[in-house]
């Protein structure tokens, strides 16, 4: 069972609290929606899914309809005593706490974890790439985000959504969307679509480079992305690093893949005394 719109908003003058905009809240209200995102996830008994966000339970529910245990994490205390309400008797741990905060070691047991979110607008991108970064107990993720930042979580070189948040993802994982899901699943009803992104780490772990180097040359690239390399990363790469990396000290940042990014990284520093 799953909420329908006038079950949650039910649940909403219970727990005396409305969406919150500061807190990025829109709460799914279509039954076949998580279905769906819970389907996609493709998980079961025996996976220990981690949702942020759970609100009030709308896709809480579904996940533990497969029978995965699940961690549902929700900042906005005027919520969680309804939510622990809605999941009472389902193997469905409810934590009050801000995501940004938690202590992933504790909360996972220093397993690994799957993460299924309907994540606030305002905190997805740094919050993907934060638990990417520092939380690999997190093997794989499917979240909902807002269409264009699920579009640059996923996007490949050349596309015109690339930039540094795919490079910092291709660098731990691959990404893909898997589906859009319209506005109007939602309450409150948001002003722009969202979609799916399925992120999966790599198997082997990140890509073998420096993750400060290569991500500081990443953002000086990006930061002037129509300039060619030669000039955008003027003083961090000199013309005998572009050689023994391989790359076109003409080419633009938005043509460079993660391996080549990790290339110029690993390339010779330019010597200062020259």
């Amino acid at each position: 069972m799953t909420h329908s719109g006038p079950a949650l908003r039910a649940l909403l003058e219970r727990a005396q609290a409305q969406a919150k905009r500061s807190l990025g809240q829109n709460f799914v209200v279509d039954p076949n929606t998580v279905r769906r995102i819970a389907a996609l996830a493709d998980i079961g008994p025996g996976d220990h899914v981690v949702e942020i966000g759970a609100g009030l339970g709308s896709l809480t529910l579904a996940l533990a309809e497969t029978g995965a245990r699940v961690t549902a994490v929700e900042i906005d205390e005027a919520l969680v005593a309804v939510l622990s309400e809605v999941v009472a008797g389902l193997d469905v741990e409810v934590v009050h706490a801000d995501a940004r905060a938690l202590d992933w070691t504790d909360l996972t047991g220093g397993g690994s974890c799957i993460l299924v979110a309907n994540l606030p607008y305002n905190i997805a991108t740094p919050l993907v790439l934060d638990l990417l970064d520092q939380v690999p107990e997190i093997t794989r993720m499917l979240v909902m985000v807002q269409r264009e930042a699920g579009e640059r979580l996923a996007a490949a070189p050349g596309s015109a959504a690339y930039g540094l948040p795919s490079v910092k993802v291709r660098y731990w994982a691959t990404a893909r969307v898997t589906g859009r899901v319209p506005a109007s699943v939602f309450h409150p009803r948001p002003r722009v679509e969202s979609v799916l992104v399925e992120i999966r780490r790599r198997p082997d772990g990140q890509v073998a480079a420096d993750a400060d180097r290569l991500f500081a040359l990443a953002r000086a690239g990006f930061g002037v992305r129509r300039k060619m390399l030669r000039r955008a990363l003027r003083g961090l790469v000199d013309e005998a690093g572009f050689a023994a990396a391989g790359i076109d000290p003409a080419a633009r940042a938005e043509t460079l893949d993660v391996d080549d990014w990790a290339r110029l990284a690993a390339a010779p520093a330019p010597d200062p005394n020259r």
